[in-house]
């Protein structure tokens, strides 16, 4: 399975794993909530997961993204 994220998805599951609330992901990347959200429900569509931490945790198996 390859999945690859588009650049702004890789930054907004990168905050996610920083433990930024979606509301504060959206102010530091100046765009709305409802973005945020919509690039979460769009990686969780990729992955065949249920939740953002099922994605997270997906990821991260799949080397997409390494906790730091």
């Amino acid at each position: 399975m390859n999945i690859i994220l588009t650049p702004r998805e890789r930054e907004i599951f990168t905050l996610l794993i920083e433990n930024y609330a979606t509301k504060d992901i959206a102010s530091k990347l100046t765009i709305s909530e409802k973005t945020v959200r919509n690039h979460i429900s769009n990686v969780i569509q990729k992955l065949g997961v249920e939740s953002r931490i099922q994605a997270v945790f997906e990821l991260i198996r799949l080397g997409e993204l390494e906790l730091s």
